[in-house]
């Protein structure tokens, strides 16, 4: 019995030991759990609830920063500027408004130029930094991109500029002769000749107007809504009528050719004029006793075919340093001889407007001395295009060749010139 007994307590003493000892080590693991370690200082979430996904649609860049001037959070568009490397806020004069905010704070905004990354010009990126407290801890900082804002801010300023140049031009020169007029009432030849001169700056300045309000109407219109299918040579004949009187006087011939039946989905009237300003500046710039080709054809293109128009002419040429520039609204290549010859610097324009808002484009083939190829590239009408083409005479698809060209009736029959690359 008395083995028994010393037995048992020594199990039951064993028992309470082996317990004890459980119970400690049990409560050692669970503070060790509560301790924060080194990698979960790192993954928990720092940020307020929903600060995350308001960051994550918000257009501008976004960046969040902790006491230490650390990231804790940066948006996709943050880093493309450049704001944030290797952890940190790259722009010092932001680092700073962050580091007053959070000492006061105090919202803050500043406007900055920043250099862009990867160029070695000396091209600056506009933009506006924000900065607001996020939370006792943190701030945010907010920036907005506007340097697209202030190039189209610079460039309705130089329109507005040109505008008025332009206008000031006609209208002073009818200022002028008007008193002229009256000064000479005396002299009938004088009158005559003075009333004329008023009559040519009176044309320029409605052409200029007009056009003015061609450019608007198509950078604010949908040419879609009021869209159809339109017939190209329809368009290629009301071309030709407009310069015809031009075209006579200085001995041009015209010669359309090409396709026979296409067919462009889009606004007549905007084709109307973009075609019929290619073809005014084509017969405008040749030299006397040349020609002028129009030309149109189906191409292949991946989204579907094209109608591609082209008008060629032989004259004076455009330089390569033009060529990047004469689609700017009152470019001139030679200012002297645009004024010579009525123009007002937009017709251009107004084309690479309406192709655009068609879906297409425009393009322009030159050398000095040996003429120009504009070509025009707009979506054909799908509609007409399911229903093939070619009535019985048609011309076939393909590169234009002398047999090939029909000619205006208003024009003597002659080849149209070949289509330039």
């Amino acid at each position: 019995m008395d083995v028994n007994a010393a037995v048992a307590a020594a199990a039951a003493i064993a028992g309470v030991c082996t317990g004890v000892i459980a119970m400690l080590a049990f409560r050692w693991s669970e503070r060790d759990q509560k301790r924060p370690t080194r990698t979960s200082l790192h993954t928990d979430p720092v940020l307020p609830p929903g600060v995350d996904t308001v960051l994550s649609v918000l257009r501008s860049s976004a960046v969040v920063l902790d006491e230490a001037d650390s990231v804790v959070k940066a948006s996709s568009a943050a880093y493309a500027l450049g704001l944030v490397r290797g952890g940190k806020l790259a722009v010092e004069p932001m680092l700073q408004m962050a580091r007053d905010t959070r000492r006061d704070g105090e919202i803050r905004q500043v406007e900055l130029d920043l250099p862009r990354r990867g160029t070695g010009r000396g091209e600056a990126l506009a933009v506006s930094a924000r900065v607001a407290p996020l939370g006792s801890r943190l701030v945010l900082l907010l920036v907005e991109d506007l340097t697209e804002a202030r190039r189209i801010e610079a460039v309705r300023r130089d329109f507005v500029a040109n505008v008025s140049h332009e206008l000031k031009t006609p209208v002073g020169a009818l200022s002028l002769l008007s008193e002229a007029v009256m000064d000479a009432s005396d002299d009938p030849e004088a009158v005559e000749r003075f009333a004329g001169r008023m009559q040519i700056e009176a044309t320029r300045l409605t052409s200029l107007v007009q056009e003015l309000i061609d450019l608007s109407r198509v950078q604010n219109d949908d040419p879609l809504e009021d869209a159809e299918p339109v017939r190209v040579d329809e368009l290629v004949a009301e071309a030709i009528d407009r310069s015809r009187h031009q075209a006579s006087h200085k001995q041009i011939t015209m010669a359309a050719g090409g396709t026979a039946d296409l067919q462009i989905w889009g606004n007549r009237g905007q084709l109307a004029a973009a075609l019929g300003n290619l073809v005014e500046n084509a017969v405008n710039y040749s030299p006397a006793r040349t020609r002028v080709g129009i030309a149109a054809r189906r191409v292949s293109a991946p989204g579907g075919d094209l109608i591609e128009v082209a008008v060629t002419d032989q004259g004076i040429g455009i330089s390569d340093k033009d060529k990047e520039r004469i689609f700017e609204r009152f470019y001139r290549v030679d200012p002297a001889r645009s004024r010579a010859t009525g123009g007002t610097g937009l017709g251009l324009a107004i084309v690479k407007h309406v192709a655009a808002s068609h879906g297409g484009e425009v393009t322009v083939w030159s050398s000095e001395g040996q003429g120009s190829t504009f070509t025009l590239r707009l979506p054909e009408a799908a509609a007409h295009r399911d229903r093939g083409s070619g009535h019985g005479g048609g011309l076939d698809d393909g590169a234009i060749t002398p047999d090939e060209t029909v000619a205006t009736t208003t024009y003597e029959p002659i080849p149209a010139p070949e289509v330039l690359p």
